[in-house]
């Protein structure tokens, strides 16, 4: 497995999903303090970082952030984590957490359900530098 960096926060998401990848070089753009590195569900860092934490290897319509040696978030406590991490004012998005998880993961699991129709378009190429944040 890649040697993992403990200092950094692991966005795991579906890498075949034009709309998750939208995503992903979203929070590249945002993300000034270098926090964050990435791998596709589907990649062998992914298929290990589910089957270590007995999570379904198949179900793909699930963003998990992973700080390594602390913990993990799913779903919308994901989405908010990133957003605080990001700071500015997509910070004020993270004080949404403090809704109750079922009411945040519905709407996330609504969008996540149809994620494919919501598919914007042609995948952003990664530039050099951003090739190295993601993770095999």
């Amino acid at each position: 497995m890649t040697k993992i960096d403990p200092s950094k926060y692991y966005v795991l998401y579906d890498g075949e999903c034009g709309f998750c990848n939208f995503w992903v070089h979203w929070i590249l753009k945002k993300d000034s303090k270098n926090n964050f590195l990435f791998a596709a569900l589907q990649s062998n860092f992914g298929q290990q970082f589910l089957s270590e934490r007995n999570l379904e290897v198949k179900n793909l319509s699930t963003l998990y952030l992973w700080k390594p040696e602390k913990y993990y978030l799913q779903k919308s406590q994901a989405v908010f984590k990133v957003c605080e991490l990001i700071g500015g004012s997509y910070q004020l998005l993270s004080y949404l957490r403090f809704l109750p998880t079922s009411l945040t993961d519905f709407f996330y699991n609504s969008v996540a359900a149809n994620r494919k129709k919501l598919n914007s378009g042609a995948c952003e190429i990664p530039t050099a530098e951003e090739r190295k944040k993601f993770v095999e």
